[in-house]
């Protein structure tokens, strides 16, 4: 075993067990960890391979390291743990962006339907507000954050937290703007309108099938034209 994945070894272990007291409650969401010298003498193991392991914890969004003040358990919450997906999934290209799409597309219209038999009348008129926003926008960028808006209160409506941070992951501003760069200068954003009126309709009707099926049109129509993308440039 060479020097490095004897470390990689050891910084594994220091991973495995500050998860198992997550895990098993010794140490609670908010909860503040032991100084690093402390920990590493409770756990057996060195201060260097406690430090890679608190490191990495801190990337995938289970540890939060607050300046002045030590390091601490996060909420745990789906937008902490499901953050650094929205990482990978704004970074990706070719392939492995059109399978992402259509992740979004296998997820979303459940999420829209499960929306269309829980959203409000305060929502509904959200959406009206994002809607009408959206076509008076001068910029693609004040249309994507309109259009994120739109997104978000839907999946927000469908009530699983854990589906709307996946979802959030999979449709970020960044990805979008990639997206939208493009698909602008085919004339997308007028069939967004009329994509987002489909599925506004079938939402005030609280009809789960037609607001699904009105969601993976939507979808669709950027799998199709992501789907071009890599076929011709290879990537996006």
């Amino acid at each position: 075993m060479t020097e490095d994945q004897a470390r990689t070894t050891v910084t594994d272990r220091a991973l495995a067990r500050i998860k198992e007291m997550i895990a098993s409650g010794e140490l609670e969401p908010g909860q503040r960890l032991p100084v690093e010298k402390d920990l590493a003498e409770a756990l057996g193991l060195s201060r260097s391979s406690m430090r890679e392991a608190i490191r990495a914890l801190t990337v995938l969004g289970i540890l939060e390291a607050r300046h002045g003040a030590g390091v601490y358990v996060t909420k745990l919450g789906p937008s902490d743990l499901l953050e650094a997906f929205g990482v990978v999934a704004e970074i990706s290209q070719g392939a492995t962006l059109l399978d992402l799409v259509r992740v979004r597309k296998i997820l979303e219209p459940a999420a829209v339907a499960t929306a269309a038999a829980r959203i409000t009348d305060v929502d509904l008129a959200r959406l009206r507000e994002e809607m009408a926003a959206m076509a008076r926008v001068d910029t693609a960028e004040e249309f994507i954050g309109h259009d994120l808006t739109f997104h978000r209160i839907i999946n927000e409506a469908a009530g699983n937290p854990v589906l709307t941070a996946i979802l959030g992951g999979l449709s970020s501003r960044t990805l979008r703007t990639r997206v939208w760069r493009g698909r602008r200068e085919e004339g997308a954003i007028p069939r967004t309108l009329e994509e987002h009126e489909h599925i506004y309709r079938a939402l005030a009707s609280r009809d789960p099938e037609d607001a699904r099926t009105a969601a993976a049109v939507h979808i669709t129509s950027v799998e199709e034209w992501v789907r071009r993308q890599v076929a011709t440039e290879g990537e996006l």
